[in-house]
């Protein structure tokens, strides 16, 4: 598989791929790309009874650190006020709720994939 050019193309593949991985290992996907009022989370699925919120992030090298490193402070705290709004929509209160990390490095003829479970707890304001 190539890596695909342009940056929009190369964070859709990544999103592609990190569903792939993800279904492989058990998740159970429920939306992609969930937009609301607040924005958009990449991914939201179910594993081992847990709802999970997902954020993708995609490189073509490590230039400027390893892609889940981009996930700061103030994207975990929109990352939780999307997921809180996603609870409410969906009546999930009270369910178990967790926040990975999928990071996808495209340097070479094969993309790297790695999922980083429970990458952050709920953000505090």
């Amino acid at each position: 598989m190539s890596r695909p050019a342009g940056n929009r193309s190369l964070g859709r593949a990544g999103e592609d791929l990190a569903a792939e991985t993800l279904r492989r290992r058990g998740y159970r996907i429920l939306e992609r790309n969930y937009r609301c009022p607040l924005g958009e989370i990449d991914c939201v699925a179910l594993h081992r009874g847990t709802v999970v919120f997902l954020e993708v992030k995609t490189r073509s090298g490590e230039a400027y650190g390893p892609p889940h490193e981009a996930v700061d402070r103030r994207k975990r705290r929109k990352l939780t006020r999307l997921a809180q709004y996603f609870v409410r929509e969906r009546r999930l209160e009270g369910a178990p709720l967790r926040f990975d990390v999928v990071a996808v490095v495209w340097d070479g003829p094969s993309p790297r994939v790695e999922v980083f479970e429970n990458a952050f707890e709920a953000a505090e304001d």
